[in-house]
C-alpha cells in the first residue's frame, strides 16, 4: 500500500468513507466560487473527530485548513495540496437553554438568529444576514449594523496548537475589530456560547427584516463574493476610497469592483483567482498612490 493510499484509509477510518473526498473542487464550497480542487476534502461530526484528522495530518507530514461555508476565502486556481476539514453541515448543532444559546461551529449566522428569533431572544440580529458560520465569526470578531460577536459572547471551545480542549471565556479572547487570539494563534473553534437577552419577537423580526433589507438594496448579494474584499483602514471606508479613485465597475476578466458597491469584488460568472488577485492588486496601487492609504486585504487566500 502506497503512503498516499494509507493515509487516504486513516481518514475513512476515522470520519468514515462517505465523509472523506479526494480531488474534491473547492469551487463547490466557497461564496466566490472560485478554486481547484483539495487532495482531501473531510467532513467529521464530532469534536474527537476533528482532533483525530488533525493529528493524523500532523502525523502523515499533511498541510490541513478548516473550512465553514467558506464566506472569506478566495481559493487558488490550482486549489489546496492538503486536508480541507470543513466544520459546516455535520458540524451545526444548536441549543437554547433560558438565555444561553450554544453552537457548533459549522452553525450558520442566519440559522442561530432564526433559532434566537423563535425563542424570543434578542441580540444577535446585526448577524442574522452574515452569511458565514458562527466558529469563522468568532475567529474574525465578526460584526455588523452596530453590533459585533464579542456583545454576545461568553465563551468559546477550541482545541490549541498542541490539539487540547481549551474553554476560554469572553475577556481571554482579545476580540477586536476583525481579529482575536484564535486567530493569532491558530486555535480551531470548536463551539460558541452566547449570552442573548428577551425580546419582543414581532421586534426582532422586523429588526431581521429592516437589516435583510439594507444588505439587499446595499450590497451586490446577486452574485458570488466573498463579502468584503478590504478592511476598514482607520479613518475611511475602503468602499468609498475605491469609488473615489474611479473604480466602480473595473474588472479584470470576469472579476470586477461592483458597481453597487465598490467595497466587494464580484465574480460576474467566471472568474478565476488570478482574476481576482490582479483586480485587488490594482485597486490597492490606485488607492496608495492617489490617496496615500494602502488597503489591508480582508478575504483570505488558500493555496498555491
Amino acid at each position: 500500500m502506497t503512503e498516499i493510499e494509507e493515509f487516504y484509509g486513516k481518514l475513512c477510518e476515522l470520519v468514515g468513507k462517505e465523509n472523506v473526498l479526494r480531488d474534491e473542487k473547492l469551487s463547490a464550497h466557497v461564496t466566490f466560487r472560485i478554486g481547484g480542487p483539495a487532495d482531501y476534502f473531510v467532513t467529521p461530526h464530532t469534536c474527537e473527530e476533528v482532533a483525530a484528522v488533525i493529528h493524523t495530518c500532523r502525523e502523515a507530514g499533511k498541510d490541513w485548513y478548516i473550512l465553514g461555508n467558506g464566506s472569506n476565502l478566495l481559493v487558488s486556481d490550482r486549489g489546496y495540496r492538503g486536508v480541507i476539514i470543513q466544520l459546516f453541515k455535520n458540524f451545526n448543532e444548536i441549543t437554547v437553554e433560558d438565555f444561553v444559546v450554544t453552537a457548533q461551529a459549522g452553525a450558520q449566522n442566519a440559522v442561530l438568529a432564526r433559532r434566537a428569533l423563535e425563542a424570543g431572544l434578542a441580540g444577535y440580529e446585526f448577524a442574522a444576514g452574515i452569511p458565514g458560520t458562527v466558529g469563522g465569526a468568532v475567529v474574525m470578531n465578526a460584526g455588523a449594523y452596530g453590533g459585533e460577536m464579542k456583545d454576545v459572547l461568553t465563551e468559546v471551545t477550541v482545541l490549541d496548537e498542541h490539539q487540547r480542549l481549551r474553554v476560554l471565556r469572553a475577556e481571554e479572547l482579545e476580540l477586536g475589530y476583525r481579529t482575536s487570539i484564535i486567530a493569532k494563534k491558530g486555535y480551531v473553534v470548536l463551539q460558541a456560547r452566547l449570552r442573548l437577552h428577551p425580546g419582543d419577537p414581532a421586534q426582532i423580526r422586523e429588526r431581521m427584516n429592516e437589516l435583510r433589507d439594507q444588505r439587499v438594496s446595499k450590497q451586490p448579494l446577486e452574485y458570488p463574493s466573498a463579502g468584503s474584499t478590504f478592511k476598514r483602514p482607520e479613518g475611511y471606508f475602503a468602499g468609498k476610497l475605491i469609488m473615489d479613485a474611479g473604480l466602480r465597475g473595473f474588472s479584470v476578466g470576469d472579476a470586477q469592483v461592483s458597481e453597487k458597491h465598490c467595497g466587494f469584488v464580484i465574480n460576474r460568472g467566471n472568474a478565476t483567482a488570478a482574476d481576482v488577485d490582479a483586480l485587488m492588486q490594482e485597486v490597492i496601487r490606485r488607492v496608495r498612490e492617489q490617496f496615500g492609504v494602502t488597503l489591508e486585504p480582508e478575504v483570505k487566500r488558500l493555496g498555491e
